[in-house]
């Protein structure tokens, strides 16, 4: 099995939909830290799981300096962005996304 990880630093700002009073319904930013992991039992034809240029334009050119609200269709949370970026990404099977330090959270596809 072959593995890749690819992190990079996404600036996006969302304010988010709760049951209970919290200042993170107000809209607000975060560099956010996101980790993807891809697996492959073989490699494409260019000899690699994928692409990590891909990986960044797919995942970083659609939501830097994005407001998340706007761009993704769901109560953009730190969880459900990592499923979501998951889902975008050939071979992908964990994402973690960490909105600030101390505060991650991480999705993984059931294999």
């Amino acid at each position: 099995m072959y593995y890749i990880t690819k992190t990079m630093e996404i600036a996006g700002c969302h304010k988010l939909q709760l049951s209970y009073e919290s200042k993170c319904e107000q809209l607000h930013g975060h560099n956010w830290i996101v980790t993807i992991y891809c697996k492959a039992k073989e490699l494409n034809a260019d000899g690699m799981v994928i692409d990590f240029t891909k990986v960044k334009e797919q995942i970083h050119g659609y939501l830097d300096h994005g407001n998340f609200n706007e761009l993704l269709p769901f109560n953009p949370t730190a969880e459900n962005i990592a499923r979501w970026i998951c889902e975008q990404i050939d071979n992908c099977y964990r994402v973690e996304v960490q909105e600030s330090v101390g505060n991650t959270a991480a999705y993984e596809k059931d294999c």
